[in-house]
């Protein structure tokens, strides 16, 4: 009885806190680069919680900005399973690669024709930098 006691706890342990054993899947990830250093960012968002930026440890993602998140990449997934390549425009400062389990996006601060859900991740990823990651530019 004791030994199964004990390896009941050590599975609880194993699995984590949330029990499912398995990581959360990624919803994107936003590499965004720019002329100045700050502007040169990777962010990935996890469906658990989380975002890592610039490789670094996994912050948690306040719950607003999760939901939003989740909402951007449904947003996202017809856009990226084209693989949607906008030019920059002559005066762009930055550039952004959207990576989606369904493919990917590209395009800049400035790129004609951008649906509205880029322009959404842009904000939601300047937020997120700053707030979150407390890397300004």
């Amino acid at each position: 009885m004791r030994a199964r006691v004990l390896a009941a706890g050590l599975a609880v342990l194993t699995l984590g806190p949330a029990g499912c054993g398995y990581a959360q899947p990624d919803l994107f990830e936003v590499q965004r680069s720019g002329a100045d250093r700050n502007a040169n960012v990777n962010l990935v968002v996890n469906d658990g919680g989380t975002v890592s930026c610039n490789r670094g440890t996994p912050i948690a993602l306040p719950g607003p900005q999760l939901l939003a998140a989740r909402d951007l990449a449904r947003r996202l997934e017809q856009e990226a399973t084209l693989s949607i390549d906008l030019p920059p425009a002559h005066n762009s400062i930055l550039r952004y690669k959207v990576v989606t389990p369904s493919g990917s996006v590209a395009f800049s601060d400035t790129s004609a024709g951008k649906p509205h859900s880029f322009d959404r991740l842009v904000q939601f990823s300047q937020d997120v930098i700053e707030g979150v990651c407390k890397i300004r530019r």
